[in-house]
Formats: structure tokens, sequence, C-alpha cells
């Protein structure tokens, strides 16, 4: 039996990625926090670890492995059975399109804008940059409507199961639903809306991301 330790701060979207997926899989795993607001992920413990000072990391057996595509897919390869990801290949490769729209397009504008802009900044009594959540709009709506022509919810997705791209999005729609920005970037995703209905209230869904 593999001893998992998944090393991150408990609210990243990829922190929650990763445990949403060993969630699934059912994997027993250890969640040692590493505070990316206090510099810890910085520190030179940490940096040992991995050397970009991101989270998550995994550990395995002493092993360590950073970027959430390549643990997701070790995890799906060594202990998931491959049920999360696809053996057809157009699907495997429409998975992967969206996990790097998500990576490259989405996040930036959805997370580091507009949810640190409506929802962090305000908590910790600063102001909002209209102009950069202004500025936002345009990019995560574009990345969006890419994701909605590629997805077939029924009700993932890419179909009637799970996969890795579920787990990319979900936690970033667990944030992105908080700000009034998401109604209008979201007006022409139907499937998008429907999918985020559904998987929304998936029991480890509320476990994770709660």
């Amino acid at each position: 039996m593999s001893k998992l330790i998944v090393w991150g701060t408990p609210v990243s979207t990829y922190v929650r990625t990763v445990r949403l997926l060993l969630e699934e899989i059912g994997a027993d795993y250890t969640l040692h926090s590493v505070d990316i607001f206090n510099g810890e992920s910085q520190s030179p413990e940490y940096l040992a670890k991995n050397p970009f000072g991101k989270i998550p990391t995994l550990e395995v057996n002493g092993e360590l492995l950073y970027e959430t595509a390549a643990i997701t897919e070790y995890l799906d390869a060594t202990l998931g059975e491959r049920k999360f990801s696809f053996s057809d290949p157009m699907l495997q490769a429409r998975m992967r399109q969206i996990m790097a729209i998500i990576d490259s397009y989405f996040y930036g504008p959805a997370i580091t804008t507009i949810v640190i802009q409506r929802l962090i900044v305000p908590s910790q009594g600063g102001n909002t940059d209209e102009a950069k959540v202004k500025n936002a709009i345009a990019p995560a709506q574009k990345a969006i409507e890419a994701i909605e022509s590629l997805a077939t919810p029924s009700p993932y997705l890419l179909g009637s199961q799970t996969s890795i791209a579920d787990f990319y999005l979900i936690p970033i729609f667990i944030y992105f639903s908080q700000t009034p920005e998401f109604e209008v970037i979201t007006a022409q995703t139907p499937k998008l809306r429907t999918w985020w209905d559904q998987v929304s209230q998936l029991p480890n869904v509320k476990k994770v991301c709660a």
C-alpha cells in the first residue's frame, strides 16, 4: 500500500483537484498543509520538494511528484485503474484539451483576477480593482465558451463518467460562482451551467470544497 501525502494549501483549486480524484478513487492519503499566504511554499524545506514553490506536491513512499496534470495522471494510472480518463483517443485528447485551456486561459482571469479581486481583496479590507475585473471578463468568457464547445455533459464534461477534466473545473467554479461576473461570463454556456448544477451537489465535492 502506497503512503500518499498531498502537500498544499487546502483552499487551493489545484490541491482540491488532486483531492477530488483521491476521494473518488477511495485512496488513503494525508493532507499536509503548506500555507502559500504566509510564504511557507517558498521556504527552503518546501522548495526542496518543489523547486518552483507551487502546490500541490504529491509524496509517494518518499518519491516526490509535482505539477497537477502529472500527479492526476499518475494517480489515475496507479490507483484509479484509469477510470478517470478515456480509452478512446479523441475523448482522451478532449480531456487534455480542456485541462490545458483551464491552465493556460481560464485560471488566470477567473481566479487570479476576478476571484481574488471580488472575494479575497475585500475580505482583507482592500478595495476591488474594477479595471482589472473588467479586463478579465473577455478572456475568461472566451476560455469558458471554448470549454462549452468541447463539452458533452451527460452529466459530466465528457460523458457519463467523471474525468480529470471535471476535477480541474469544479474547484474553480466553486469560487467563480460566488462572483457577480459568473452570471455574465457563463451566459452563453448552458451546458456548463447544467453541468455545474449537478456536480456541485456531489458528496465528494461538498467534502473537499466545503
